[in-house]
């Protein structure tokens, strides 16, 4: 199988696991959600050799964790807690990641990188006071989560203006997209419920996590096939 189809694959079952989630029928989750990720992962796996492929697989693997373990948040809050923590150590990983990309530019543009730090800041601050009140015993963790999420955004703001085109894009629209989807989650789950919760969740989650892997796999020199 060409690398490419693995991207393929991932937008078409993408596709379908939306389409059945705008339905309504959020009962089959449990059979179509745990295999997007890894379809993606294999994209990465056979993708050719790159000094952070690791790395993205470890990222990769986590999200994929996280997405089986929140399956099962109905049963305990233990599962969305389990989940949180594999979400939060696939930032990290992302993180560490994004520091690990060659850099196009030597020299960052300050000022725009100052700009970007403090919008960065205004929406955690943002959302940690929308959400504080109607955390209850999730206060620390979910302040954690709020923070290294928001960290992850700001590596990949800061790699928007040292790194290759279109990659560079491709990361960071990636990650804003991560923002969005763990924004809708977290407002939904404590704050006040929202229509269609788990279709606009997924749907920029989706994206993202694609956003994310073509844009690494764009840094990175190569030889094969066009993946988009």
């Amino acid at each position: 199988m060409r690398n490419s189809s693995f991207f393929k694959i991932y937008a078409a079952f993408s596709l379908a696991y939306l389409i059945i989630l705008l339905t309504g029928h959020e009962r089959f989750d449990l059979f179509l959600k745990p295999i997007l990720i890894p379809i993606i992962g294999f994209g990465v796996y056979f993708y050719r050799k790159f000094p952070s492929q690791n790395i993205l697989l470890a990222a990769l693997t986590l999200s994929w964790l996280g997405d089986v373990i929140l399956l099962f948040t109905d049963l305990g809050e233990i599962y969305f807690i389990l989940g949180l923590v594999c979400f939060l150590t696939a930032h990290i990983i992302y993180c560490i990641l994004f520091n690990k990309q060659k850099r196009n530019r030597k020299k960052q543009n300050k000022p725009l990188f100052i700009f970007g730090s403090i919008l960065i800041a205004f929406y955690l601050i943002g959302m940690i006071s929308v959400l504080m009140p109607h955390l209850g015993s999730l206060e620390i963790p979910v302040s954690i989560y709020a923070s290294v999420i928001s960290i992850m955004l700001l590596f990949a703001f800061n790699g928007f203006l040292v790194w290759e085109k279109p990659g560079n894009k491709l990361v960071f629209f990636g990650a804003v997209f991560f923002v969005i989807s763990d924004s809708i989650l977290a407002v939904n789950k404590f704050y006040a419920p929202i229509p269609k919760s788990s279709f606009f969740i997924m749907l920029t989650y989706l994206l993202a996590q694609y956003l994310i892997v073509v844009g690494v796999l764009k840094l990175n020199p190569k030889k094969v096939e066009q993946i988009v």
